[in-house]
């Protein structure tokens, strides 16, 4: 038996990184994973890729940004019949830009994605949470950690950190669980995608990995694992917390 057997799980920005990788666990211990991304392919070979590993998946090509493929991703997952025991609200991302050269779209596309998309994607998920339904949601060590040219993302990342706390707050009474996952340095294509090439992205890499007390930066997995434990019964007397998994970084 898998711990969230019968469950029925959503991860938004599922295609890649740490949305792949905590759409995989979830769905490796028995809950049917609701995923989402903005392109299909990369969505269909995620998809392929929780299938082979045995689970069970549902991809749904879905912008956050956007409310009205928000009500079409919420439709689907009515008609499914079995409400929602777990969201991780995931789906972000940013890049870097000196405070003298950040553009209105830049902050606009930023907001959009990370700050509005997320409280929408937990709004219109709302109706549809079961009793003892979890929350999760993905953070990052830049909303403390004062990294150069990375302000409105970090602003992004500390607003989610509000988010966890107030919304653990306002829906403790319905025995809705709000936690936020908090990863440090993370291998994923979305760190790379910060650096305008494969040899600059290298050198950016091995640059934040020695910045890490660990030496090295985070898997994916190991930060999908945190996800699993927030989103299972195991951290049933937890809400409104926040777990680091930052190989020191926000730590030492």
């Amino acid at each position: 038996m898998g711990q969230l057997d019968n469950k029925v799980a959503l991860v938004t920005g599922a295609t890649s990184g740490i949305g792949l990788a905590s759409a995989r666990r979830l769905a490796t211990e028995g809950a049917h994973v609701f995923i989402t991304g903005r392109r299909k392919p990369e969505l269909d070979a995620a998809v392929a890729d929780i299938k082979q590993a045995g689970g069970q998946v549902t991809g749904i090509a879905s912008d956050v940004a956007n409310l009205d493929d928000l009500d079409a991703l919420f439709e689907a997952i009515r008609q499914f019949g079995r409400g929602l025991d777990i969201v991780h609200a995931n789906a972000g991302g940013g890049g870097f830009a000196a405070l003298g050269t950040i553009t209105p779209e830049h902050f606009d596309q930023t907001f959009g994605i990370n700050v509005r998309g997320t409280l929408f994607t937990v709004q219109k998920a709302l109706p549809l949470l079961n009793e003892n339904a979890t929350i999760v949601l993905t953070g990052s060590t830049s909303a403390t950690d004062g990294t150069p040219a990375f302000s409105v993302y970090a602003a992004t990342k500390a607003a989610i950190r509000s988010f966890g706390r107030t919304w653990a707050a306002e829906l403790a009474q319905r025995g809705i669980r709000v936690n936020t996952v908090i990863p440090g340095p993370t291998k994923t294509p979305g760190l790379a995608g910060l650096a305008p090439d494969e040899t600059q992205a290298s050198a950016l890499l091995d640059s934040i990995a020695s910045g890490v007390p660990l030496g090295r930066l985070g898997e994916p997995e190991e930060i999908a694992n945190a996800v699993l434990f927030l989103a299972s019964g195991e951290s049933s007397f937890m809400t409104g917390a926040e777990i680091f998994v930052d190989g020191g970084t926000n730590q030492i």
